[in-house]
């Protein structure tokens, strides 16, 4: 038995959730994982996992063993990191994830600096505006705006961006140029974005001189996916509220006009998010690096 791999599968199963999953984020047949976490077992004399048809559950036994095996485990990959460092060559495999938008329009036009200056590390881009399970997908990070509710992770922020409301010529010169937010529940077609998570709509914000507002008038249409809630405003089916990197061409080309302006509402944040209990690779740390100078450049851009 290869007790290390033995050890490492175990421990993604534990990450993972089930061995379906922690077999494809180690790249291994799934009968492969499960016998080496058999044989695991086999060598320590003791139950790890409790398996059903339907889910794997950890024994109290298993925990214990991963909570000391994981600290084994950050220190091999410490060790690892520290050469690689010294030579100053991050290499390997990260999969990270972003929305739509954030995707088309800051990290992937900033993407071939980053693969110039590390030609050794390899990217698994998933692009959603879905909430992933950094753990049970093996994702080893996420950019993300808004608020932060899970304390399990690790944020860091990268910069802000600004949130504009618009909407194309046509459709303002058809219902009117609303002069104040609360004019946006008299007759206007409101295009909301929708959570992926909950399906509810996220409301229109406002904010001047310190005053918020918040406008939660129903939608005449719902999306959830961000390039095509921008697709909706330019087809001319409502009110939006996008950020500026997004609307940038649009605006500036005047397919879309910016409205209320004065009552932009505040700055918009965003983290790069990783699991707690994840060691942060070379090549992780350098791509977290890299995006808190790349990310507010690209974000900056796009702004008045």
């Amino acid at each position: 038995m290869d007790q290390l791999m033995a050890i490492r599968a175990f421990a993604r199963v534990v990450e993972a959730g089930n061995f379906t999953r922690a077999a494809d984020s180690l790249a291994m047949p799934n009968a492969t994982l499960s016998k080496l976490v058999q044989e695991l077992e086999a060598h320590l004399g003791i139950r790890l996992l409790q398996r059903t048809t339907r889910r794997v559950t950890v024994t109290p036994e298993g925990r214990e063993y991963y909570e000391k095996t994981a600290r084994l485990l950050k220190d091999l990959e410490d060790i690892d990191s520290s050469f690689s460092a010294i030579r100053g060559q991050p290499h390997g495999h990260l999969r990270i994830d972003v929305g739509g938008s954030t995707a088309r329009d800051v990290l992937i036009p900033a993407l071939p600096e980053f693969m110039a200056r590390y030609p050794d590390i390899r990217i698994d881009l998933g692009v959603s505006d879905r909430a992933v399970d950094l753990i049970g997908d093996s994702v080893d990070c996420v950019i993300r705006g808004g608020p932060l509710a899970d304390s399990s992770l690790v944020a860091r922020k990268i910069g802000q961006a600004t949130l504009i409301t618009c909407a194309t010529p046509r459709y303002l010169k058809l219902y009117g140029v609303p002069a104040s937010p609360q004019e946006l529940s008299n007759g206007h077609r409101l295009v909301s974005y929708l959570s992926s998570d909950s399906g509810r709509a996220f409301p229109f914000r406002f904010e001047r001189q310190g005053e918020k507002t918040e406008i939660k008038t129903p939608h005449r249409l719902g999306v959830n996916e961000s390039n095509a809630h921008l697709a909706a405003a330019l087809a001319g089916l409502g009110i939006i509220q996008t950020f500026t990197y997004a609307a940038r061409e649009a605006l500036q080309s005047g397919q879309l006009q910016e409205i209320l302006q004065p009552w932009r509402p505040a700055p918009y944040p965003f983290h790069v998010v990783y699991p707690h209990n994840r060691h942060v690779t070379h090549r992780l740390r350098v791509f977290i690096d890299w995006l808190s100078e790349a990310f507010p450049a690209r974000v900056s851009a796009a702004m008045d």
